[in-house]
């Protein structure tokens, strides 16, 4: 996976803000949430445009395990080989994991700009560079999906 800029520079105004007095985050805290916003957009149309590669009978799988099949088109599910959903299976509990730190970062964040406690931006911070890795470990699995499939074609 090619590392995104506007991810890394988002990564590096968090360590930054880590240091921030109250003040400093009273001005910043927009450009924070404007480069959170930028470096999420970015993972989000990444993992997209990864996923449209797979194949059909991973999309397959990966729908069923997510609740989204469309069963009135008489989708085969059984027909789906168990290596691919093992694979599959990896890269739904990555996405999960991701978008859990995802959610828990942006909670910290609307914590600390409610009570204007800097203690839980620093933490908010620190979430959400762990929420952006964990969403490039998940890009990562959905690349070894194409990578597996292309091995054994």
């Amino acid at each position: 996976m090619r590392k995104l800029s506007v991810v890394e520079e988002a990564k590096a105004l968090m360590t930054e803000a880590v240091d921030w007095s109250v003040f400093t985050w009273l001005f910043q805290k927009r450009r924070v949430r404007e480069t959170a916003d930028r470096a999420n957009a970015a993972l989000d149309n990444l993992n997209r445009s990864v996923k449209a590669r797979w194949s059909a009978d991973v999309r397959s799988a990966y729908q069923e395990l997510t609740g989204k099949s469309d069963r009135r088109r008489g989708g085969d599910a059984e027909s789906i080989d168990p290596e691919t959903r093992a694979f599959v299976q990896k890269v739904k509990e990555a996405d999960d994991a991701a978008h859990l730190a995802r959610m828990r970062a942006e909670a910290t964040f609307d914590e600390a700009e409610r009570h204007l406690n800097t203690d839980l931006a620093r933490e908010g911070c620190q979430q959400a560079i762990r929420s952006w890795e964990l969403h490039e470990k998940a890009i990562r699995r959905a690349e070894a999906v194409l990578a597996s499939r292309k091995a054994t074609t």
